[in-house]
């Protein structure tokens, strides 16, 4: 499966950047389009694992709920 990088715009706004192999390309490439991104904006840069750009866009969709607090 490949690793899909993603910016994130305001309103959940997706808009696909690359396609790697491999998650240390992925990796790489992601930190330095997050060092482009001026202070303060609200665009995001994400890296996502997938079958395939309509399950990523699905994933990186999903609402996420955080686990309770206590001893962990």
């Amino acid at each position: 499966m490949p690793y899909y990088i993603y910016r994130i715009k305001p309103f959940t706004q997706l808009d696909q950047l690359e396609v790697h192999d491999t998650f240390k390309q992925a990796s790489t490439q992601a930190k330095s389009l997050r060092a482009e991104i001026p202070a303060g904006s609200p665009n995001k840069i994400k890296v996502i694992f997938a079958d395939d750009p309509l399950q990523a866009e699905d994933l990186l969709c999903e609402v996420r709920v955080a686990g309770p607090k206590g001893d962990d």
